[in-house]
């Protein structure tokens, strides 16, 4: 996993400033290999995160999406929760607003009732007003630190959309359950046979989606669960976005550690792949 460098007085990372004195060491091929490049200073990223029952990670998370030094806003969706979580991101949001931190600008929604992982996703991304939008589980699966090596193929604009995948190179993997790795090897055949994609990861949570891509398709998602991952797929395959798809890293939870996904959702997840596979 690239490192990045702190700030110095060559300038806030990703700025022109910072990556001109890189350049100026490393060469632009360098730069190019270790992912440094400059953002925009006006470039505004959603990180959309859905949340339900999450209350032991869901801190320890909001923090590390807050040290990833790029301008960000943070879309909390509140699915109901019935753990305490409620009250942890209500002390959050007060917090973070007394801090006025211009890197990090917050929102928290709260579903009086749960709905499920696709319906807070849903009213995150019609609440969110990023240049892009990214999708952050709560549990501490994924590492936020690796949005900045996400978003290159975006901002350089050679993408439309970005899936970060598990399966691709040889960022670190929790070793975990088999079948849970076949059953995700099918269904992300089936949904390519459907889209004509060649994704290796379709169920992943890392998409990321330029906010005139994703402002397009997000009033007609229908699937309030898991089902909402072959629902994007299509979604976005049928509209022939300029898809690129990216090693990550991955830690995964086991069941006692409050995994929520099990086979029901693999068998819905097989019905909406033919479903919008075959229409929008």
């Amino acid at each position: 996993m690239t490192s990045v460098p702190q700030a110095d007085e060559h300038g806030y990372p990703y700025t022109n400033e910072w990556y001109n004195s890189l350049k100026r060491s490393l060469g632009e091929a360098g730069c190019r290999q270790l992912g440094f490049y400059p953002i925009p200073p006006d470039f505004l990223l959603s990180v959309v995160i859905p949340i339900f029952n999450e209350h032991k990670t869901v801190e320890n998370l909001i923090s590390q999406v807050k040290a990833v030094p790029i301008r960000k806003e943070l879309v909390l969706v509140d699915d109901g929760s019935t753990d305490g979580t409620r009250e942890i991101l209500r002390n959050l949001e007060e917090q973070m607003q007394v801090e006025n931190d211009p890197q990090n600008q917050v929102r928290v929604i709260f579903h009086e009732q749960n709905q499920g992982k696709g319906a807070a996703v849903r009213t995150g991304f019609m609440e969110a007003q990023g240049d892009v939008m990214l999708i952050q589980d709560a549990d501490l699966e994924y590492d936020p630190s690796e949005y900045p090596r996400l978003l290159q193929p975006i901002i350089e604009g050679k993408a439309d959309v970005v899936y970060g995948s598990r399966f691709l190179g040889d960022q670190p993997h929790r070793v975990l359950y088999y079948w849970h790795f076949l059953g995700n090897k099918f269904l992300t055949t089936l949904s390519n046979c459907f889209t004509n994609l060649n994704l290796t990861d379709m169920e992943t949570c890392y998409k990321l989606f330029k906010k005139e891509v994703i402002k397009e398709i997000a009033p007609g998602l229908c699937q309030n669960r898991f089902g909402i991952e072959p629902e994007l797929t299509a979604k976005v395959a049928r509209r022939q976005c300029r898809i690129f798809e990216m090693s990550i890293s991955y830690d995964g939870r086991t069941y006692d550690q409050g995994k929520k996904i099990g086979w029901r959702d693999g068998v819905k997840a097989l019905w909406c792949i033919v479903r919008y596979g075959l229409k929008d």
